[in-house]
């Protein structure tokens, strides 16, 4: 008798310890989670890219979305096609982004300066999103060409309205658009 009071005294120590100790790790696990969420979504070069997307009236979250996802926030990123720096420019995407913002001190080597490239990534973002007006659109015309994205819409396999992309009929353009719209609903979720 005296053998089952004292298990049944230990039970009652041991299952408060249990639980408390669960609490904390769960408490710690939770925080631990939070900040690799938010590390993996950083908000890096902030001051160019809330200048910058306020110069072009787009949401900094899209530009950090597509810096996330184009160079990983690796200023020195050079794509496989030769797109560089944070935002990925192409060579001769730079020279139309130079002509429109009439700029004639910037070369292209200039796209691995981060604050450059801030600046004619989100001109881009910004002449797009005018043009396509979602969020959308805009990455699938950031990846494909504005050509290719026009030409989507005007058939109605991809486009029912001729304003919003039903499907993306490029399966990686398709999964780049799912990229940056997953990753600005993130930025969005966490910081807005």
């Amino acid at each position: 008798m005296a053998y089952k009071k004292q298990k049944k005294k230990r039970a009652r120590i041991f299952i408060p310890i249990i639980l408390i100790a669960a609490l904390v790790l769960g408490i710690f696990g939770y925080f631990a989670y939070q900040k690799l969420i938010y590390e993996f979504y950083p908000l890096k070069y902030q001051s160019y890219v809330e200048k910058y997307s306020r110069d072009n009236n787009i949401d900094k979250y899209l530009v950090y979305a597509v810096i996330k996802t184009e160079s990983g926030f690796d200023p020195e990123a050079v794509s496989n096609v030769g797109a560089r720096g944070l935002m990925q420019i192409m060579e001769d995407t730079f020279d139309w982004i130079k002509y429109k913002l009439d700029d004639e001190n910037t070369v292209y080597n200039d796209m691995f300066t981060p604050k450059k490239n801030i600046e004619y990534g989100c001109a881009l973002l910004g002449i797009l999103y005018d043009e396509f007006g979602s969020v959308a659109a805009t990455a699938a015309a950031y990846h494909a060409g504005r050509g290719k994205v026009n030409e989507w819409l005007s058939d109605r396999r991809y486009s029912f309205d001729g304003v919003h992309l039903d499907e993306i009929p490029t399966s990686d353009t398709a999964h780049y658009v799912d990229k940056i719209v997953s990753a600005y609903e993130m930025y969005q979720k966490l910081y807005a």
